[in-house]
């Protein structure tokens, strides 16, 4: 099922969500709407406060990007934890499926090592680099309750602070389900 993505000013995108437990809910079927949700709306990650569930769940699939290092990354991040963010720091011009409109270059280290539990509850203790790295740091970010923009410059933010209004309100185009905070 295709859920409503959570807009820009609603209080779970700045929440630090919640661990969860094995069979504390339909783990199948929420990534199945994760996946569908994010898949309707463009998207090559999604974590649950997204769609207003403030738990340590995110969803990648880079293959819509078509290179060696993405072709093949589709997983599930269930409690995940960042060990360690290393490498070589590059910027990229990122975006969010919860603020449409706004990109902006920010900057991460190249290389990510996590652990995590998958979809079956198997426990994994992973590297990744690149594009891969950089999704799941994203992600990460909206499980503490971090949104890119506040990777901008104060600046830069205060001169996107009506963009991010209008966005809150539903003042923007947008081709897919969202749920807006200050809707009209």
């Amino acid at each position: 099922m295709i859920l409503p993505i959570v807009a820009y000013g609603d209080p779970v995108l700045k929440k630090e969500a919640k661990n969860i437990t094995k069979d504390e809910l339909d783990l199948p079927k929420l990534i199945e709407d994760m996946f569908d949700t994010m898949n309707n709306a463009g998207g090559i990650g999604l974590a649950a406060p997204q769609i207003g569930k403030s738990i340590r769940v995110f969803i990648a699939d880079a293959s819509p990007l078509e290179d060696e290092k993405t072709k093949d990354f589709k997983k599930v991040f269930i409690n995940p934890t960042i060990l360690e963010e290393y490498g070589e720091e590059w910027g990229y011009d990122e975006g969010c499926l919860s603020i449409p409109g706004i990109r902006g270059e920010v900057v991460r280290p190249s290389k990510v090592k996590i652990h995590y539990f998958d979809e079956n509850w198997n426990e994994h203790t992973d590297e990744f680099d690149g594009m891969p790295a950089r999704i799941i740091q994203h992600e990460y970010d909206h499980i503490e309750g971090i949104l890119f923009v506040e990777h901008f410059s104060s600046l830069k933010r205060q001169l996107l602070r009506g963009k991010l209004n209008n966005v809150s309100k539903g003042d923007v185009d947008v081709n897919y389900r969202m749920k807006f905070p200050v809707k009209k």
